[in-house]
């Protein structure tokens, strides 16, 4: 008895009707709807068709409970967020990829907020912000309490509904066609209706973009709704396209328990109700989160579900409690209104009891792999939300980063798409993506237990009616959709959040017995989806078996350790006619220990933009020949041991930056002293390198020239900090910093105790007498931003009294007043009345400081922190033999 492959083409009857478009949607979520809208926008003239597997406002997208996460709050950063998301990534992240998430992220909320999306805001009409795990910041905006993906479905629903765009309901989308140079050139799939379009038809589309959602339903228990099928994963991989890092699912900690045997889509309790201060404990009452991470019940999601199924072992439990009880019922009806009802539903009412919960499939983190304007590697296809993997959430997804990269790439691949349009070319090129120009990977195929073997040949072509023949000859053929609870039941029980290689074997051997039937299999959409789910989950299992590592949410436990040395890198699969194929690319990350990685993250900073800074320095200092001298009077095996010593007292900053210098170099060995923030006095050591005396030497001038600069800005900024310490001012610094190094300045201004203002001039609209004169008034400069930006942060320079009660009219949220006298500054204080933040600038000193920051402004804005501080003495003394 022979086996059959995974196919690469559904069977399904030839294509009874056809219809063109410029672009087709597959999918109506967050992504879909708002590049569909967005794509509009650009190019009124064009032809955009949307088609979605069930009605418009069904899909994930509308289960959403927690929020959007988006730099919001003037006291929040993007460099922020972007750290939480680094180390939520656990080392797999793309930074840009991150940091474009960060950066566009708050201008497209704003922009969703003007399409209509009502989020829950004060008293005050400002946004209510709050905090889920892995968050150090509130930063995450929430509709109706807990139902904010159902308000922007709402809202978006409504705007395609008021558009000329197209849809197409009822439809599932089946497979990719190509023209004859292998662009996609538009997609088969099946209408579930009746009328002029039922049945199997054919879009032809100059782009195709996948947004169709996750894949939750592989499991047995999962918050996914019964859509999610993985549809869009599988019929790229059927397309050719290459599928990154699906073994990363997200298993949420906090799924409502209604009992060992219950399956299918289960009840969420959104991360934000922990956000907002419940508990998680045992049935003893013992909360275990305080003993397991800093942040306790607030750890990112990986972190929260390992201590759950630890538990759960440890206890002989099926499941754990979330008790917030202390809300008490009046919160609960208005902040989680949702999972308060649905608790109710199940006889649990969480004013009075615990509520029981366990993990179950989420989100996945992997999927078509896309660059960063959701490129994938066939020309023409591109994929945006879940289904693609952008490199934004590495190993584990950071809680409601999922809808702000729906909005944020949906938003880049309509520009692209329009890009390519306005170019003429007709033909949008291969997608350059970051894996590409790292160190080679190594393919090799997949085992035959997972991949099968090769399969028969079968009919050949797709030929819609009234156009001419779309020729096809993968191979086609269905699973039994009989087949698809066994497929669910093997992976909850041996591919979910504990895995092994017995587990992981057992499954691939289930998986492989399940491709075969006794019977003849007919298409319909049972079959569809059932083939579709054993592909993402035949490739899922055979990733997981690969990855021998615990990282995010792949949780090994013959292999409990993360292991950058071998698997810090993505796991991309293809299908071809051998069946699937694997390759290992490392990730394109910097050459430096993890922990020095972490505290880089930790700090804000990016690791490939310090690997990047460090590469431009060393070149500079080394030429062509090196460093000469070491070469000449070192020999080249000698070892040796050096101390980084302070000559002055001061506030060091930047110990992981120069740690980072001397890994370039080769010399990994490093002992920290102190810590970055940390008041040293005079013949301190600060840390302790070992290695080749040679790379020790040559790395020295580099890492003192990184390290005494920052530090010498962490010291005057702590000086300026004691000057005002007990004001209720604070020292912050502004943009002049040197080109290239305002990343790490600004942190060396954090480590000294101050805080920092804008990181660039899109962060927040700051208007100075130049935008007055070139506009024609403060009142026509507010209309201007305020058209251009919705809800963007305006602040404003004024050198007058006069100038402030015109500027607080306009609606002025900080006034930064220059110049501005002591006694003139007490009496705008007096004037603002706590209506706007006030900032002190220009003509401050140290002796001055403290009288300026008693009259009760906000902050004093130190330019010299950055653009002048003196660098502060530190050497390296090389110890004797």
């Amino acid at each position: 008895m022979s086996i059959p492959a995974i196919p690469q083409r559904l069977t399904a009857p030839a294509p009874g009707w056809t219809v063109e478009a410029d672009v087709v949607v597959v999918g109506s979520g967050i992504a879909g709807l708002t590049l569909a809208l967005r794509y509009a926008g650009l190019d009124p003239g064009a032809k955009v068709l949307v088609v979605t597997k069930d009605v418009l406002s069904s899909g994930s997208t509308r289960w959403a409970q927690g929020g959007i996460a988006a730099v919001l709050d003037p006291r929040d950063t993007p460099a922020e967020h972007l750290s939480d998301t680094l180390i939520a990534g656990v080392g797999l992240c793309d930074e840009e990829a991150v940091r474009v998430l960060v950066t566009e992220g708050p201008g497209a909320v704003r922009r969703l907020i003007s399409a209509g999306a009502r989020f829950d805001t004060d008293a005050a009409g400002e946004l209510q912000l709050t905090r889920e795990g892995g968050h150090r910041r509130n930063r995450i905006v929430h509709a109706g309490g807990d139902a904010t993906g159902a308000e922007v479905q709402r809202a978006l629903v409504q705007a395609i509904q008021e558009s000329e765009i197209e849809v197409i309901e009822h439809a599932l989308v089946l497979d990719l066609f190509k023209d004859a140079a292998g662009r996609a050139a538009g997609v088969t799939l099946h209408v579930m209706g009746e009328g002029e379009r039922d049945g199997v038809g054919a879009v032809r589309a100059g782009a195709v973009v996948l947004a169709t959602g996750g894949m939750g339903q592989v499991y047995a228990a999962t918050t996914n709704p019964l859509v999610s099928t993985g549809d869009g994963v599988a019929l790229a991989l059927r397309a050719g396209a290459v599928v990154r890092d699906v073994e990363f699912v997200q298993f949420h900690p906090t799924v409502l328990w209604l009992g060992e045997d219950s399956t299918g889509q289960q009840p969420l309790i959104s991360e934000a109700v922990r956000g907002e201060g419940a508990v998680l404990a045992d049935a003893e009452g013992i909360r275990f989160m305080k003993d397991v991470h800093e942040l306790a019940d607030l750890a990112p999601r990986d972190v929260v579900a390992k201590a759950i199924m630890r538990r759960m072992r440890e206890t002989g439990a099926d499941h754990m409690y979330l008790d917030a009880r202390h809300f008490g019922e009046e919160k609960w009806r208005t902040r989680f209104p949702t999972i308060y009802s649905v608790c109710l539903e199940h006889g649990i009412d969480p004013v009075t009891q615990p509520i029981p919960v366990a993990p179950a499939a989420h989100y996945a983190s992997g999927g078509v792999r896309a660059d960063l304007h959701g490129r994938t590697s066939v020309p023409g296809l591109y994929a945006c939300g879940e289904v693609a993997c952008t490199g934004v959430h590495g190993a584990n997804r950071l809680a409601s980063n999922s809808l702000l990269e729906g909005l944020v790439f949906a938003e880049r691949i309509a520009a692209d798409i329009h890009a390519e349009r306005r170019a003429g070319s007709g033909r949008i090129t291969e997608a350059v993506h970051p894996a590409q120009g790292e160190a080679a990977g190594v393919a090799h195929p997949v085992p035959d237990e997972v991949a099968g073997v090769a399969p028969d040949e079968a009919e050949s072509a797709v030929r819609p009616a009234g156009g001419e023949p779309l020729t096809d000859d993968r191979p086609a053929s269905l699973i039994d959709p009989r087949a698809r609870a066994r497929i669910q039941g093997h992976m909850s029980r041996g591919a979910s959040v504990l895995r092994s290689q017995e587990s992981l074997s057992a499954v691939a051997k289930a998986l492989l017995s399940v491709r075969w039937t006794p019977v003849a299999v007919e298409p319909c959409t049972e079959s569809w989806e059932t083939t579709n789910l054993l592909t993402v989950a035949s490739v899922l299992v055979a990733a997981a078996r690969s990855r021998q590592e615990t990282r995010g949410s792949h949780w090994r436990e013959d292999f409990p350790d993360r292991d950058d040395a071998q698997w810090q890198g993505h796991l991309d699969v293809t299908l071809t006619g051998e069946g699937l194929t694997m390759n290992y690319r490392p990730h394109a990350n910097v050459a430096m220990p993890a922990h020095t990685i972490d505290d880089l993250v930790a700090a804000g900073l990016e690791p490939a933009e310090v690997s990047a800074l460090i590469d431009i320095a060393l070149r500079e200092d080394l030429g062509e020949a090196g460093d000469v001298t070491s070469i000449a009077t070192i020999p080249a095996g000698q070892i040796a041991t050096a101390d980084v010593v302070a000559r002055a007292d001061g506030v060091i900053a930047g110990l992981a930056v120069a740690e980072a210098v001397f890994a370039r170099l080769g010399v990994s060995r490093t002992e920290r002293h102190v810590k970055d923030g940390e008041r040293v006095s005079r013949g301190d050591v600060l840390m302790t390198v070992t290695g080749a005396t040679r790379d020790v030497l040559t790395a020295e001038r580099t890492a003192l020239n990184l390290l005494t600069h920052l530090s010498g800005i962490a010291s005057l900024t702590g000086r300026w900090v004691r000057a005002v310490e007990g004001t209720g001012a604070h020292i912050r610094d502004s943009r002049k910093t040197l080109p290239g190094l305002r990343a790490l300045e600004k942190y060396a201004v954090r480590a000294g105790g101050g805080v920092n203002h804008r990181m660039s001039l899109s962060d927040a609209a700051l208007i100075k007498d130049n935008h007055v004169v070139a506009s024609g008034g403060v009142a026509e400069a507010f209309r201007a931003v305020r058209n251009s930006y919705p809800g963007l942060p305006i602040e404003v320079e004024v050198d007058r009294i006069d100038q402030i009660e015109p500027v607080l009219a306009e609606g002025a949220e900080e006034i930064l007043l220059d110049n501005f006298t002591v006694d003139q500054l007490a009496e705008a204080v007096r004037l603002v009345d706590g209506r706007a933040r006030l900032e002190s600038s220009g003509g401050l000193t140290l002796e001055s400081a403290r009288d300026v920051a008693e009259t009760g402004v906000d902050y004093l804005a130190v330019g010299a922190l950055t653009h002048s501080a003196p660098a502060l003495d530190i050497a390296l003394d090389l110890r004797g033999n």
